[in-house]
């Protein structure tokens, strides 16, 4: 039986240790980097032999990739996409799908402008993991001419987004550090998430970062997620808490909406939050309503009017996409098979279509077969007969279909592809180490 007198910090440390014994049956040595090694030159395009659609490398320099999965990166205007190299950022002509120089030097880019023809970009060395030592300017370069402009200094914490009018930046502070990879990284992978099991072993990557996040969360560190105005400088903090802030992202159509989370093991908190940058309207996106229930994840459609998210009911269990109408509170939720859950899923800017970047049998829902790029054909489940009387008020059920693009059995899921689709809904762009080195790439939805 739980004390109901025990503490947070108390109970969640215990659970670290219960969670590292659970997956010290699938502990193991970790490589020092992906398995896959390049071998001649790199393919610039090819057919999937498995799926019959067209893949395109995008990049010219190992290592480059493509933004996190639901962060703004194209142009107002939908010609531009930007993404990061080792040396700069590179534009990708999204009509040509080839790439030109922005910008060389230490500066990597965030999000593209919503209003303006910019790139917003921050000093590689940045403290992501908001260390109070860490000054991060923020700068804003022009698409067009490549002119690079400081528009803010952050003494403390970590910039994130930047709204729909270009005017507010937002980020996140912590008052202490508590380092969730404490180890060196995996080359060509997101991370080197390490640690010990029990038996003296090491734990797997997955099992690691739960690990790792389960132990942040349970420290308790005071947080505050902050505002600074592009034209005045002012900051502002928005939300001051013990929770472990993350993933703060601005809707892209409304200036004063912000979306952020209260990270760690999903299964242990209600992530989804939004907030008016006024600092009114806090509201929790999704309450859980079952023990190891699950959601995260989340991101906006293109004109903000949905919020998405990864449900798992229970976790690793019964897979959905699901979504609220931020405008009307209606919800749908759209069910796939055990394959078919993925690291992240996004959108078409139409709303039609459906993607996601698949997953290795190591991840939440260990899937047997699931290392694949995917796209999803929506479909509503209709009422049968006369609809219950409630039914307004319930949630509209859905389903998937999925269509498999490209095969991944090469990709090391260490490093998350994070895709997005094309503005025009042609291509799907994620990032790869299927060939050894990191590579951004494209592929099209319709067969070849």
């Amino acid at each position: 039986m739980i004390n109901p007198y025990i503490s947070k910090r108390d109970f969640l440390t215990a659970a670290l240790a219960t969670a590292a014994s659970a997956r010290a049956v699938n502990a193991q040595t970790l490589p020092e980097g992906p398995k896959n090694t390049a071998k001649g030159p790199l393919p610039r395009e090819w057919i999937d032999a498995d799926t019959g659609h067209r893949i395109v490398r995008i990049s010219n320099t190992d290592h480059t990739q493509s933004l996190y999965f639901n962060f703004p990166a194209y142009s107002p205007d939908g010609r531009w996409m930007v993404m990061n190299r080792p040396d700069g950022i590179s534009l990708v002509d999204m009509e040509t799908l080839t790439e030109k120089n922005l910008y060389a030097g230490n500066l990597a880019a965030f999000q593209t402008g919503a209003s303006k023809r910019v790139v917003y970009a921050r000093p590689r060395s940045a403290d992501k993991d908001n260390k109070t030592q860490a000054t991060n300017d923020i700068f804003a370069i022009d698409i067009d001419t490549g002119a690079v402009t400081k528009i803010a200094a952050v003494e403390k914490g970590f910039v994130t987004s930047v709204n729909a009018d270009d005017t507010l930046l937002v980020g996140s502070y912590a008052y202490k550090d508590v380092p969730l990879q404490p180890g060196p990284k995996v080359a060509g992978t997101d991370g080197g998430y390490n640690a010990i099991g029990p038996d003296g072993k090491p734990l797997s990557f997955a099992a690691a970062k739960e690990y790792r996040m389960a132990q942040r969360l349970a420290a308790e560190v005071p947080m505050d997620i902050f505002t600074i105005d592009i034209r005045t400088g002012a900051r502002k903090v928005l939300v001051h808490s013990t929770d472990w802030l993350n993933h703060m992202q601005f809707s892209p159509a409304d200036p004063g909406l912000l979306m952020y989370c209260h990270e760690g093991p999903w299964h242990e908190v209600d992530r989804i939050w939004t907030i008016r940058t006024d600092g009114t309207g806090k509201q929790l996106m999704h309450k859980r309503a079952m023990n190891m229930e699950i959601a995260g994840h989340e991101f906006y459609n293109w004109d903000g009017s949905k919020l998405f998210y990864d449900l798992q009911t229970p976790r690793g269990e019964d897979f959905w996409l699901a979504y609220i109408d931020l405008k009307t509170g209606k919800r749908v939720w759209y069910h796939m098979e055990r394959n078919e859950w993925s690291v992240h899923f996004n959108v078409s800017k139409d709303g039609m279509l459906f993607a996601g970047d698949g997953g290795d049998s190591d991840m939440v829902a260990h899937a047997p077969d699931g290392k694949y790029i995917y796209l999803f054909r929506p479909e509503i489940i209709e009422d049968l007969g006369v609809s219950a009387p409630n039914a307004a008020d319930l949630v509209r059920p859905g389903v998937l279909r999925s269509e498999k693009l490209v095969n991944m059995k090469d990709h090391d899921y260490r490093l998350e592809p994070n895709l997005r689709f094309s503005p025009d809904g042609k291509w799907l762009i994620f990032h790869s180490n299927m060939h050894g080195p990191v590579h951004t790439y494209a592929v099209a939805v319709t067969k070849a």
